[in-house]
Formats: C-alpha cells, sequence, structure tokens
C-alpha cells in the first residue's frame, strides 16, 4: 500500500498549478516498483515506448528503443526511460492509485528512469504537471521560476532551455517527492545510480479541443447551423464587427451546448497517448463462463493504464472507455461507479457485481473488448 506523507488538501490549494514543492519523505519506506533489470527487459519489447538519453558535452542524444542490450552506452551519462510502466506492470496500480486525488483524465502515465552518474535530459519546460519521484541512488534537481527562457542552441521547437536560475536546488534520495507544474524550468543530473518515478498530468490545449470538435461535427453530420444577418455593411469590401462577432457566436454556440460537447469530451479524454496491453480473449466470455471463473476464486482485473469516465450531469447512461461510448441502464449505477473507481475486485466483490444480469451483461462486453480480465 502507498500512502503519501502530505496534507492533499493544502498541496491542492496552495501548489497544484501554482508552484512547486519539495516533498522530503513523502512515500515512508519506498520500496522501487521494479528492479532496473526488469526494467531494461520491458524497454526490450516493441511495444513498449523506451529511449535512451545519452549526456554529451553540452548536448543530448535521443536513442529510440526497443534495445536488445545496453553495453554500447557504458558505465555513465545515460539514462533509460520506460513510458506507461503503468500499461505493463499491474504492480505499480496501487502506485498510481495514490495520485487519484486528480482526476483520472488528467492522468497520462507513469514513466520510470533508470539512469547511471552523470545521466540527465538538461535544463527544459514542460507543458504538463509532473510528480517526481525518487527510488533507489541519488539524483540533484534544481527548479527555477516562471519566466522568458532562451531556447537551447537558439531552435525554437526545442524544449530545451539555455538555463535558470534555481528557487529549489535539491538532492533527492528514495521516498521524496518533487512537484513541478507546467512552465517551470528544471533540470535532473544523476549523482549514483538512480531509479526515479514521473507520475505526469495533461490537459487539452485549445487547439486540441477545437480540432476534436470539429472531428466530432463532421462524424456526426451535425454542426450545419449557418450565418445568417439583420443588418449589412455599406462598404462590399469590408467584414463588420457585428458580422465577425456573429459568426464566432456559432461556435460559442456548439461550445455551450452539451449535446454537442459531451460526447466529444468523453471520448477525447479517455483514450490514451500510451499503447494498452489489450487482453482480447481468443474466444468471446459468455456469462456462464464468467459464473464458472467466479465460482473457482477468480477476480476481476481493469488493464493497466486504462481510463473509465463518466460525466457529470451527463443526458446519457454511459461510460467512456479508451475512445468509445458504452452505454448501461440507470438501474445499475452504484455498480457502474464502482467498476469506474476501482482498478482490482476480488471474488466476493466479482460475485456481487455479476448479480445484477445488467452489470453482468456490462462486464461481460468489457471483458470481451480486453478491457477487464479475470486472475488470482
Amino acid at each position: 500500500m502507498f500512502s503519501l506523507n502530505f496534507d492533499i488538501s493544502e498541496f491542492l490549494t496552495q501548489y497544484w498549478q501554482k508552484k512547486p514543492i519539495l516533498i522530503k519523505n513523502a512515500f515512508p519506506n519506498f520500496e522501487d516498483l521494479i528492479s532496473a533489470d526488469e526494467l531494461a527487459g520491458l524497454a526490450c519489447e516493441e511495444a513498449v515506448a523506451s529511449r535512451v538519453v545519452v549526456t554529451k558535452p553540452d548536448d543530448w542524444q535521443i536513442i529510440e528503443g526497443p534495445f536488445e542490450d545496453y553495453e554500447q552506452f557504458g558505465e555513465k551519462n545515460w539514462q533509460l526511460l520506460v513510458q506507461a510502466l503503468n500499461h505493463w506492470h499491474p504492480d505499480s496500480a496501487e502506485f498510481i492509485n495514490a495520485f487519484r486525488f486528480i482526476p483520472d483524465w488528467r492522468f497520462d502515465d507513469l514513466m520510470v528512469s533508470f539512469a547511471t552518474p552523470g545521466g540527465g535530459v538538461g535544463a527544459h519546460i514542460d507543458n504538463y504537471d509532473v510528480f517526481i519521484i525518487q527510488g533507489e541512488g541519488q539524483r540533484h534537481w534544481t527548479v527555477g521560476d516562471k519566466g522568458q527562457y532562451a531556447p537551447k542552441n537558439n531552435d525554437p521547437t526545442t524544449p530545451l532551455i539555455e538555463g535558470f536560475e534555481p528557487i529549489i536546488d535539491v538532492v533527492l534520495e528514495k521516498g521524496d517527492l518533487l512537484y513541478i507544474p507546467p512552465g517551470f524550468p528544471h533540470q535532473g543530473q544523476t549523482l549514483t545510480l538512480a531509479m526515479s518515478y514521473s507520475i505526469g498530468f495533461r490537459a487539452p490545449s485549445q487547439q486540441e479541443l477545437f480540432s476534436e470538435m470539429a472531428d466530432a461535427l463532421i462524424d456526426t453530420n451535425t454542426g450545419l447551423k449557418r450565418f445568417t444577418s439583420s443588418d449589412e455593411p455599406k462598404i462590399a469590401s469590408q467584414i463588420s464587427s457585428s458580422h465577425q462577432q456573429d459568426l464566432m457566436a456559432l461556435i460559442t454556440e456548439l461550445a455551450a451546448n452539451p449535446e454537442y460537447y459531451q460526447a466529444m469530451l468523453g471520448k477525447m479524454l479517455s483514450q490514451n497517448r500510451f499503447e494498452l496491453d489489450i487482453c482480447e480473449p481468443e474466444e468471446a466470455y459468455t456469462a456462464e463462463d464468467m459464473s464458472d471463473y467466479v465460482a473457482q476464486g477468480a477476480q476481476l482485473y481493469r488493464i493497466g493504464g486504462l481510463k473509465l469516465l463518466k460525466l457529470e450531469d451527463d443526458s446519457i447512461s454511459r461510460i467512456f472507455v479508451n475512445g468509445e461510448a458504452i452505454e448501461y441502464s440507470a438501474a445499475i449505477e452504484t455498480e457502474v461507479q464502482q467498476l469506474c473507481e476501482r482498478f482490482t475486485f476480488d471474488n466476493q466483490q466479482t460475485a456481487m457485481l455479476i448479480q445484477t444480469p445488467a452489470t453482468q451483461a456490462l462486464i461481460l462486453d468489457l471483458l470481451n473488448r480486453g478491457y477487464f480480465y479475470f486472475g488470482e
């Protein structure tokens, strides 16, 4: 069981998306979620997103995985980064659970780093919130204040910057946590062989929301209302201010109507950036199969990284799963809420869930889509 050793309410009020904070011993008696050898093995898999960052004099080289061996990199000045560990390593679920004081739709992934002395990625700025938790070893972190910073080598496309004046300067040790909101420059440098974990939270940009809205309108053949006017400008070549405002009001009208945006948001925010380890069965489960598994003591598990989301005040009883909307009977709202809130169900809990035919049918659908599975 992982429990955070700080006041979550105070954190949300004073620090979340406002300013960085260092919390020493945030996870008392912390133990690494995965060994360095296991992490290296995961990075051999084609489906797993991984990369090695090699530190060079005043520069960095990024090599994309998968990797067959690591001897070429030597004993220092490099680090292995594996994205979405929670998709492939079931034991990380409890660790993720400790951060669910932030809603699931914001959660991006759990990235893990194995770093050799001197390994790092240089001073940079991210556009997402990140919690960095130190495992074995030590890393030196500096964090600067928000401001205008020159891009590295005058490259406007890079998140790397030339440098900053630190407002936090610390060596992280096992169980320490460093929270960094978007826009704050930071840099980590490895002092000893080290494992560290980054919990990332993202939110869509205006550009992404507009793009998703446009796609949704095209897919559903909606949003067909056209501009009409009550007056015309006296100058033929002029687009009057009132026409400009009325044209943009067509977009505002769509954005204010849940009928147009709710399904779009649910589908968009339930998707993952990284591949899921979907467990679609070779043969479809039946209700009888489910009962047999439960009778034999099986437990029910959600695959790692899967988001089950519900929209508050939704006009339809539905959940959004991996970019899909799945409707259900309003009579099983309590059971559906349990499915959304929990990652695992023990045998007794599973037996209770499948007693209701409508809940049984929903779970059967999720099993056959490969989103849930039975285990010991």
